[in-house]
């Protein structure tokens, strides 16, 4: 290593190597396809955040590099980390290798050391939510990952050739200099994350009072413009501790949580049997295993970080109303007045921090497709006491992240539509949006894919076998003892 190199740089260049050494990409090997006179791309992948980057790394390194990364978020602020998100650290353990696909010199933890040393990875408690989003535009860079920025899938269709369009617009839809243009591929990967077939859920009480008054956790919410004001938050998750305390700490006069249950969790029960067995054993279990699994993990919930709670619990302005749902909303000349069963309380502007929703026909986008998904709720017999809502509406999905249809025949294109985002849950467990198993949800992802596109191309393949002729013999090597030998030829 030159003197004047940074320990980044080493990081980058033992990075080449380890990839060198494993010979990682390997060359492309997907046949190239046309239609209407342009190259077919193999993959798109909808969305450009950690499990997009991660998607697209594995994609390159099983050799299918005719690939793109679509993502309507200019370059460097894909997915929540700096948008919507809140936290002040996230909430995974520091350790967890993250999409890193099994490479030490891609982790968190090698970018870390390699900028601040040993001694401060020892001496830091949780990863800060920028920082991850810093990484994570390295882990883009250092692998030159193809991905473009402000471009926002406006429509997905199935073509009658099999294949899939994407239609794109480059700009603001208000913009009248906004470009469209349609691109064309084989496969499409939904890496949308945690809303990614649906949208925010926002509970229908909402609509009691102006739009002014309230917002959902995920939109931009100007906190400054809360300064002085009373505000109420409505959850108990890891979303309404973020808002809250993003907005006591914004200057917000005070805050009321108002909590359904008469507790917050306190227990993450599906973190007490994280293993390797779970990660790659849950997509094979029966359908009602997975359901009494999952409907667990979802109505016991997984609790607030005690840091997030600490860090609203600290301001004196804060008030915790547990056992509260609101049950009525109405606008006065003081305010919004806001009733529970315990008691009705004034406020200047509502966070719904409920969560989102898995409704494709919420999306515009899929709308050519959507009616023929197949959910869990059209084949499975839910027992009438653990119906969910958001896991009866969850899509039903093959191998590799796959939409299957509803009536058989009816979109024979959904089979190659994946799904690798938070709504894949229930069907392949957690590992398409959360850091401890995105690497392994992106390797079954890939894989799934090279194997589709190497059956759908087995004639190709076949004559490319029947056609090579690069001998690895030049037939001197040996001679046959019962044929007459040239002494004159020597031996061989």
């Amino acid at each position: 290593m030159s003197a004047l190199a940074t320990p980044l740089a080493a990081l980058e260049a033992r990075l080449r190597e380890d990839l060198a050494w494993l010979e990682l990409p390997p060359p492309a090997w997907v046949p190239p396809r046309f239609a209407d006179g342009t190259r077919v791309l193999d993959v798109a992948i909808i969305g450009g955040g950690m499990a997009g980057l991660a998607a697209s790394a594995e994609l390159r390194w099983l050799g299918m590099h005719n690939h793109l990364v679509i993502d309507r978020a200019p370059a460097g602020q894909e997915g929540p980390w700096i948008t919507y998100a809140r936290m002040e650290t996230l909430r995974s353990p520091k350790q967890l290798t993250g999409p890193a696909l099994r490479l030490p010199a891609l982790t968190f933890r090698a970018w870390y050391e390699a900028q601040f040393g040993r001694a401060a990875w020892d001496a830091l408690y949780k990863i800060p939510r920028p920082q991850w989003m810093e990484y994570l535009r390295w882990y883009r860079q250092v692998l030159d990952l193809p991905v473009r920025n402000e471009t926002a899938v406006v429509a997905l269709r199935p073509r009658d050739d099999g294949l899939l369009a994407l239609e794109l617009r480059s700009g603001d839809a208000a913009d009248p200099h906004a470009t469209y243009e349609t691109l064309v591929a084989r496969h499409v990967v939904l890496a949308t994350g945690r809303d990614g077939l649906g949208g925010p859920f926002v509970p229908e009480i909402a609509q009691q009072i102006p739009q002014h008054r309230w917002a959902h956790s995920s939109a931009a919410i100007d906190f400054a413009a809360l300064r002085g004001l009373r505000v109420g938050v409505v959850g108990a998750g890891a979303s309404a501790f973020d808002n809250a305390g993003t907005a006591l700490e914004a200057g917000a006069a005070s805050v009321d949580m108002f909590i359904r249950r008469a507790d917050i969790p306190r227990i993450n029960k599906l973190t007490g049997i994280g293993s390797p067995g779970l990660v790659h054993g849950f997509a094979d279990l029966d359908d009602a295993t997975k359901w009494r699994f999952m409907h667990y993990a979802l109505t016991s919930q997984t609790p607030p970080p005690r840091d997030s709670v600490l860090r609203v619990s600290r301001h004196d302005t804060a008030r915790f109303h547990s056992g509260s749902p609101i049950v009525s909303l109405a606008e006065h000349a003081d305010g919004v007045h806001a009733v529970t069963p315990r008691g009705s309380h004034t406020i200047d502007f509502l966070i719904f921090a409920t969560g989102f929703h898995s409704d494709l026909s919420a999306r515009p986008e899929f709308a050519s497709f959507a009616k023929h998904v197949r959910r869990w709720k059209d084949r499975f017999d839910v027992p009438p006491d653990a119906y969910i809502a958001e896991l009866a509406e969850s899509p039903d999905l093959g191998p590799a992240f796959v939409f299957q249809e509803r009536e058989p025949g009816a979109c024979p294109a959904l089979a190659r539509i994946h799904c690798f985002n938070h709504a894949a849950s229930l069907s392949h467990g957690k590992l398409s949006g959360d850091i401890p198993a995105i690497s392994d949800g992106a390797q079954r992802l890939a894989r799934g894919i090279a194997s589709r596109l190497f059956d759908n191309d087995r004639d190709r393949h076949y004559d490319a076998m029947l056609a090579f002729s690069t001998a690895e013999l030049q037939g001197d090597e040996w001679h046959d003892a019962a044929a007459p030998r040239n002494e004159s030829a020597g031996a061989v």
